[in-house]
């Protein structure tokens, strides 16, 4: 059975990313390594700071795009209800 992730990065500034993948570890090593052009290497955003596993592609992206329309606050809340102290969660990764 296929897994499928949607997750929150940040930077030190806190701008999000929201994003869905079916390898989070793959993604995550081109988030820190910047390989691919775009937001998240423009501002250096590399820190995983949440994220959720889902069984079915469409939950995963009907779920992406609902977080990604949701408030600031309510990400930061969503952020903090799994990882109050905003650690890296894949820095143990690598």
């Amino acid at each position: 059975m296929k897994n499928y992730f949607v997750y929150i990065l940040t930077n030190k500034s806190r701008t999000f990313y929201v994003g869905m993948t079916n390898n989070l570890e793959r993604r995550m090593s081109e988030h820190k390594q910047k390989l691919v052009d775009g937001f998240t290497k423009k501002y250096n955003i590399t820190l995983l700071v949440y994220y959720e596993t889902y069984p079915d592609v469409n939950a995963a992206i009907a779920h992406e795009k609902q977080v990604k329309d949701w408030r600031r606050e309510k990400k930061i809340a969503l952020i903090e209800s799994q990882n109050p102290e905003w650690k890296d969660l894949s820095a143990d990764w690598f």
